[in-house]
């Protein structure tokens, strides 16, 4: 299995891309890149097996039922109360309301907050991830899934206090890695890792995406499917992080 991590910004600065191969219980970063613009994810993507995407997939239905229906004048003020509840509703997708209720923390919202800037790019680099045939299902069903990097690394026990802006914090953090998954080789492009919060990012994302195409997360419940595959679905790593390598073969 190959797996393509991506920390998706806005424009193609900030934005990077992580290829791990998996082969015989081993992993190895074949590929890091930063300043990706979509046919550069694009061609990364044609080499994985499956793909993550730091940025939300999609946006809550029910922000998508006001703004249209505010957009055509039909909004019943009734239903406009103002209060933090009903806000919540229309910030927050199902599947961040599922993994507030796992880590205590709210992912930052597609609604309200800049990522939504980020997701109107990411929309269209699905499109350009399957230009033929039916739109991929945000779910994660055709192989591309939402990640979610900080949360992956804090549920497998590390500290991700100011790894973002600290150049050492991401040395901690790597070598953290070092002693918890032995079987990862890093190589030469662990130093863009050091410099780069983006390609630290777009590592974890790899590593994320390869817990997901083993199915190990959460799936969406039967009552939750039809939402995920129009909002998008975080797939949070669940286990220890040595359960990506556990029990594999050489074609895992």
């Amino acid at each position: 299995m190959d797996t393509l991590g991506i920390d998706l910004a806005a424009a193609p600065a900030g934005t990077a891309g992580a290829l791990i191969s998996w082969r015989n219980g081993e992993a190895t970063l074949t590929d890091l890149r930063v300043g990706l613009d979509d046919a550069d994810i694009v061609e990364l993507a044609d080499a994985a097996d499956v793909v993550g995407i730091d940025c939300p997939l999609g946006w809550p239905d029910s922000f998508v039922a006001f703004v249209s229906a505010h957009a055509h004048g039909v909004t019943d003020p009734r239903e406009v109360d103002g209060g933090p509840e009903w806000r919540r509703s229309l910030a927050y997708r199902v599947t961040d309301f599922v993994v507030h209720e796992k880590t205590n923390r709210w992912p930052l919202s597609v609604s309200t907050d800049r990522l939504g800037v980020t997701a109107l790019r990411c929309a269209g680099l699905l499109h350009r991830l399957r230009p033929d045939g039916p739109p991929l299902r945000r779910s994660g069903e055709d192989g591309v899934f939402e990640v979610y990097p900080g949360a992956a690394l804090r549920g497998w026990g590390f500290d991700t206090r100011g790894y973002k802006t600290s150049h050492s914090a991401r040395e901690t953090l790597i070598g953290r890695l070092h002693a918890e998954a032995p079987w990862l080789t890093l190589g030469p492009l662990e130093r863009l890792m050091v410099s780069s919060a983006d390609a630290f990012d777009a590592v974890i994302a790899s590593l994320a995406t390869r817990a997901a195409g083993r199915g190990l997360f959460e799936r969406p419940s039967t009552a939750h499917l039809e939402a995920a595959r129009r909002e998008g679905w975080i797939a949070l790593p669940e286990g220890p992080l040595a359960r990506l390598v556990r029990g594999t073969t050489d074609q895992d």
